[in-house]
């Protein structure tokens, strides 16, 4: 459990990082991503898990 807590804290840390850097931008990234049609964001979403699930097989 330690370890799930410590990974979820880097995702918090890696998801907040463009907010904090680049707000202006995001907020133009997120006007823009709400055009991609649903089955593209499921396509990109699985693939991103997909390269998250074998990094984590790699290197664990």
């Amino acid at each position: 459990m330690r370890l799930l807590f410590c990974l979820l804290g880097l995702v918090f840390i890696v998801e907040g990082l463009p907010y904090l850097a680049f707000p202006k931008k995001m907020k133009k990234w997120l006007r823009q991503i709400q055009k991609v049609p649903d089955d593209q964001l499921r396509i990109v979403g699985f693939l991103a898990m997909c390269f998250g699930l074998l990094l984590t097989y790699i290197f664990r």
